[in-house]
């Protein structure tokens, strides 16, 4: 199965926006600029320092600025793939549309719209691989130091007995 990660939902007013569900919610905004489309992203807990949710069930989302340019601004959902292309065949094949290219998110991975088969728009992102934390060497318990033993004396060989 493949998780919903994200929500998105348009705004009309940034500052009105932000306002709001930092005052309601307690969520922390952050705007990435022009360079990102002014789209703002909504931390609604913890997070790594690279932004990741470090509570079970909890995901982030995002607010992008209303145009008129743009089919089906509704809130909708992010769903993670393994694939984005396989992702967007599968939803070929169960009826639903796919509304143009993926594109690359910096730092993010591809994503693209679609349209289920009700009518919804919803996002599927095949995210950029999570960076591997450096494992830590587990710690080799030392044994104590071990007493020496006092040497027993050397014994003698016996000579073997001779039969003549």
């Amino acid at each position: 199965m493949d998780p919903v990660v994200h929500f998105e939902m348009p705004y009309d007013d940034p500052a009105r926006m932000q306002k709001f569900y930092q005052a309601a919610f307690g969520w922390k905004m952050q705007m990435l600029g022009q360079e990102m489309g002014n789209y703002v992203v909504a931390k609604t807990g913890p997070t790594t320092a690279e932004g990741w949710p470090t509570e079970v069930g909890r995901i982030n989302g995002g607010f992008f600025a209303r145009t008129g340019d743009k089919p089906d601004q509704y809130p909708s959902v992010v769903i993670s793939v393994d694939d984005i292309k396989a992702g967007m065949d599968a939803v070929r094949r169960a009826g639903g549309e796919v509304l143009g290219d993926p594109m690359d998110i910096p730092g993010v991975g591809a994503y693209v719209s679609i349209r289920d088969s009700e009518g919804n728009r919803v996002g599927i992102l095949e995210p950029l691989p999570m960076p591997k934390k450096a494992k830590a060497k587990p710690k080799v318990k030392k044994p104590a130091a071990a007493k020496k033993k006092a040497k027993a004396p050397a014994r003698k060989k016996k000579k073997p007995a001779r039969h003549w």
